[in-house]
């Protein structure tokens, strides 16, 4: 089985978006970046992930500076470069480049030693779809507790 942690997770990512793949990535951090994540100091919450050029970045990920870093500590809010095959890139492109598709980081974990981002990729939900996403969670919440109610 393998070793990971999770650092960090985007909870209202599966509720505001569809989400149709997940994939994996690594990402380009600092040295302070990876203390403060083992820290537990990672934030997804308005993250996403956008192209420059052909390559992929994340953006508005929040990692906050490390307590014990000195002058050359990191910024907190910086771009951070994603690393995937050339392959995932390009097909990650194309389905970016029609209407309504995004990539959403849905966490962050440390996996063998190494700081890993799970993508999803999907479109975002309608307010309709929301409500009915809801109403599910609720009926299904509701069927549990009277199952539970009945074996007492």
């Amino acid at each position: 089985m393998a070793e990971s942690k999770d650092i960090a997770r985007n909870k209202k990512a599966r509720f505001n978006y569809e989400i149709v793949e997940d994939l994996e990535a690594g990402i380009v951090l600092t040295g302070t970046e990876v203390k403060s994540l083992r820290g537990g100091k990672g934030n997804l919450t308005e993250a996403y992930a956008t192209f420059r050029g052909d390559e992929l970045f994340l953006t508005n990920a929040r990692i906050e500076p490390y307590e014990f870093g000195n002058f050359a500590n990191h910024e907190p809010d910086r771009s951070r470069k994603l690393l995937l095959h050339k392959k995932q890139l390009l097909r990650l492109k194309g389905k970016t480049a029609q209407k309504g598709w995004v990539i959403v980081p849905l966490k962050m974990y440390f996996h063998h030693g190494k700081v890993k981002v799970l993508l999803g990729v999907g479109k975002g939900k309608k307010l309709h779809d929301k409500r009915a996403t809801i109403k599910d969670r609720e009926s299904k919440r509701d069927m549990e507790r009277e199952l539970k109610s009945s074996y007492r």
